[in-house]
């Protein structure tokens, strides 16, 4: 039998159409719809479309457009797919960070990382970092021919340059990244970025072996920018260092390989794809505008798991975000990937943390062999639809930002501010209601859990953007409980389970889980008002929330409701809809989608919370 031929695997399915696809949706949707309210073909897959931050539409299903246009290849223009075919050997830089201000702390964290697998060595200098002065000492037993070594900096940039400037030349086959990043700096610390210090910077550098440059556009991002904006100020800092450059006599060409950007890998992965992806058309097309040539138009990318998704409480979660963050990362294309310790915020990691942290992305390159295939997403549909809408959205913030006069004007004249508000604000409702989860915070809270001991870093003097993370108002909540409990009873509500276990027992979990969530404990009373009534007394609280199914509300909730108040009960909600209750008044409903930051704030102050609580 010959095997030359083609096996046609599909060979054996029928074709179809867009049009039927959304008709056998329709079908779904209107299983549970009145004759009157049933929806077309178009109208349910305009129901299944999702939005994502900064204006990004999801498609329920992605098909092979039209136009036929290639994906391109990895290695040439326009660099979606990457910047070069991936090393089987080591498809990526793993580069972890050290920022103990003790250099002998630091000196030993380097050597052990590099004995077990770290590849490179990323070292943050400054106030909230390591001494300067200390570099040449934490670095004392890095071999210079084999590992990279980059700095970053907001408060010490020259003086980190030169630092690590010095220990590279000692070794002339010594390569890394100096970490020049003005406008980073000003917009962490606010005032007015200084330029010059680019003057001379590439001066005896070969860029195949040192580069000079970092564009760290994780500041944007952590001061709230969505994905999007990410990488358009990314893009738009890249091109006022290649104008800067030029100015003092560097032609874009030379620069170009000098830049290294440093951006954020998010548990969102394919969002985390897409900008990865995006990121690097967009800078290749600069290149291409600027005649720089094709070789050296891609971008080099340094993918951090995203300090703003990591969270104090329930910290062990922060390993599962990094590994979709790595993940993600990897298939983008990243060159080098940092994953940060699951107690990044409770302070200076441990050994142990460390070591979960560069095993996250060795385990997945060297055992899940994630990394065998350069750009593994190419060809997905909804991944190369994604990045075309990053794209095309990023480049229109670059626009922005140049109609502004550049980077440093929109940061100067509060153009950048301005977007990063509106955009924690639209983030912040979501994480509100909910509808953003955190797993371990908002949603399947740890009670009782232990908080983290950790030597605290030094605080980095702000002026400019502050970074946020998106637990902080979830951990407030929790530390006016704290703070509470520390001075009296610990907040507690009564949960008044109305009918049978299978009438309460979902609408009681989901209680518990959202007090939980603001750091209240709550206890359930299958019994009379007259129970439910004491058992609030006994916890000095004058909250009763009834739970039951809309069947029990109708049998009970009158009875329960005109009891409580009997018996002195002055606040009495009801887990679900008010309206199940019929006629009967409550004073409030707790519900899927409502905003439980301000119910449960609302409710600490009622229940005696301090205005603010301190972690211990």
């Amino acid at each position: 039998m010959s095997t030359d031929a083609a096996m046609p695997l599909a060979g054996d399915f029928p074709t179809h159409t867009h049009d039927e696809w959304r008709e056998l949706a329709a079908a779904v949707v209107n299983k549970a719809k009145a004759e009157d309210a049933k929806v077309t073909g178009a109208e349910a897959e305009a129901s299944m479309r999702t939005t994502l931050p900064g204006g990004l539409e999801v498609d329920p299903l992605y098909l092979r457009p039209s136009d036929g246009a290639p994906l391109g290849v990895p290695g040439a223009m326009p660099f979606t797919r990457g910047r070069a075919m991936r090393q089987a050997g080591q498809p990526w830089d793993v580069r972890q960070l050290h920022d103990h201000p003790d250099a002998a702390t630091s000196r030993a964290a380097v050597l052990d990382d590099l004995e077990h697998g770290v590849t490179s060595v990323w070292v943050h200098v400054g106030t909230d970092g390591i001494p300067a002065a200390a570099l040449s000492e934490v670095l004392a037993d890095v071999n210079l021919e084999m590992a990279p070594v980059v700095v970053s900096s907001y408060d010490a940039q020259d003086a980190a340059a030169r630092a690590l400037r010095e220990v590279l030349d000692q070794n002339p086959e010594s390569t890394g990244n100096l970490g020049l990043d003005p406008i980073g700096a000003a917009a962490r610390l606010g005032g007015s970025p200084d330029l010059t210090v680019l003057e001379g910077a590439l001066d005896g550098l070969d860029a195949r072996r040192v580069r000079a440059i970092t564009v760290d556009a994780r500041t944007y991002r952590d001061a709230g920018a969505t994905a999007v904006e990410e990488v358009g100020y990314a893009v738009a800092t890249g091109l006022a260092y290649v104008r800067a450059l030029a100015d003092s006599g560097v032609v874009p060409s030379d620069s170009f390989p000098h830049i290294e950007f440093r951006v954020s890998a998010s548990q969102d992965q394919f969002l985390t794809i897409a900008a990865l992806r995006a990121l690097r058309r967009l800078w290749a097309r600069v290149g291409e505008v600027l005649e720089v040539p094709e070789a050296d138009r891609g971008a080099r990318i340094h993918a951090v798991t995203s300090l703003r998704m990591f969270t104090r409480d329930d910290p062990w979660v922060n390993v599962l975000r990094s590994t979709l963050a790595t993940f993600a990362a990897s298939v983008g294309g990243a060159e080098a990937i940092s994953v940060l310790p699951y107690d990044t915020v409770a302070g200076l990691p441990e050994k142990f943390s460390r070591r979960l942290a560069r095993n996250t992305q060795i385990v997945l390159a060297d055992e899940s062999n994630i990394a065998r295939v350069t750009d593994p997403a190419g060809g997905a549909w909804a991944v190369e639809v994604l990045t075309d809408e990053v794209a095309t959205a990023a480049w229109a913030v670059l626009q922005e930002v140049e109609a502004a006069g550049g980077i440093a004007a929109a940061l100067a004249d509060g153009l950048v501010a301005g977007r990063l508000e509106a955009a924690r604000g639209e983030a912040e409702q979501g994480l509100a209601n909910r509808r953003t989860p955190l797993t371990g915070v908002s949603m399947f809270p740890l009670v009782g859990e232990t908080p983290l001991a950790r030597e605290p870093r030094a605080a980095l003097p702000t002026g400019g953007l502050a970074p946020h993370r998106d637990s902080e108002v979830w951990e407030g909540l929790r530390d006016r409980a704290t703070a509470l409990a520390g001075t009296g009873p610990a907040p507690t509500v009564v949960v008044a389970a109305l009918g049978e276990r299978r009438d309460f027992g979902a609408r009681e979990t989901f209680m518990a889980n959202l007090l939980a969530a603001g750091g209240i404990a709550s206890v359930t009373v299958e019994g009379t008002p007259a129970d439910v009534a004491a058992e609030a007394r006994s916890r000095h609280t004058d909250v009763v929330v009834l739970a039951s199914s809309p069947k029990g509300y109708s049998a009970h909730a009158a009875d329960a409701v005109k009891g409580l108040r009997d018996n002195g009960i002055e606040v009495i909600l009801v887990a679900g809809r008010a309206k199940e209750l019929g006629e009967t008044a409550v004073d409030g409903e707790v519900r899927d989608g409502m905003d439980v930051v301000a119910f449960l704030d609302d409710l600490l102050t009622r229940l005696g919370a301090p205005a603010e609580g301190a972690h211990s």
